[in-house]
């Protein structure tokens, strides 16, 4: 089952990346492209991929809800769906801002949830057509590839801090307690991108404020399959109907992860 499902989501994702968003890369008029919120838009192509993504998946598991981000953003009740026996999460270009400015890295993200629970995710990078997979018990895996979550071996190691949706105090803080201890490199504004960084030996550690399902469903549970650590700065798990918590660490490793816990305690 496993196989065939991983087969079947890697078909959707390459066929939903040709037909909806590709076209539109570096072709968007100002007309295609709204704001959702501050520092956050929308296109066609987000649109037009979620319907094509969730009418798929709606037949491929008629028994499971469906979150997608644009669905959710129209009407807030989709949310109640995150904590059913067996629901869909689609992020259907994550990295929106960068799609939209005409510049890498953006990509498809999709997640099943069991009770709150990720069981499954995808990761599809659009433009290099790199597939990162996970199964809960399972492992994960690159392109058909099992992998292990390795470390940069720098020292002081690698952090990617997303600041965007930190209040200013917190930010403060963060640069204060955190900053001295690493090296800081940019973030690439996109989960999609941000999660393999941190299994394939790019980067050590990342913070996130902000913890949308369909983000971070996926990264969460391909990093702990991998044998990294993605967890609350507490230690406690990730679930997605909890997501709008604040606050979570996606580490190459446990000991990475304890590192960054430890100097986040008490914020």
């Amino acid at each position: 089952m496993t196989r065939t499902l991983d087969t079947e989501i890697a078909a959707l994702m390459a066929r939903v990346a040709q037909t909806a968003i590709l076209p539109r890369y570096q072709h968007l008029t100002a007309g295609q492209i709204a704001n959702k919120a501050v520092d956050d838009v929308v296109t066609v192509a987000d649109t037009d991929a979620e319907a094509l993504l969730s009418e798929a998946l709606a037949r491929l598991m008629p028994e499971a809800a469906i979150v997608g981000e644009e669905a959710a953003s129209a009407d807030p009740a989709v949310l109640d769906r995150l904590g059913d026996s067996l629901c869909w999460i689609i992020d259907p270009i994550d990295g929106t801002n960068n799609f939209a400015a005409g510049r890498p890295p953006f990509g498809i993200l999709i997640a099943l949830a069991e009770h709150g629970e990720m069981v499954a995710g995808w990761i599809y990078d659009v433009l290099s057509g790199r597939l990162c997979s996970a199964h809960r018990g399972a492992g994960a895996w690159v392109d058909g590839e099992r992998v292990t979550a390795r470390s940069t071996g720098q020292e002081p190691p690698v952090a990617a801090i997303s600041l965007v949706f930190a209040d200013p105090d917190r930010r403060a803080v963060l640069k204060e307690r955190v900053a001295p201890h690493y090296t800081l490199v940019d973030i690439p504004r996109c989960a999609a991108e941000q999660y393999p960084r941190i299994v394939l030996g790019i980067n050590d550690v990342s913070i996130f404020e902000r913890t949308l399902a369909w983000d971070h469903a996926a990264g969460v549970l391909f990093v702990n399959e991998a044998g990294g650590r993605a967890a609350r700065p507490d230690g406690s798990a990730y679930r997605v109907d909890r997501h709008l918590q604040p606050g979570l660490i996606a580490a190459a490793s446990p000991a990475l992860f304890d590192q960054m816990a430890e100097r986040l305690a008490g914020m």
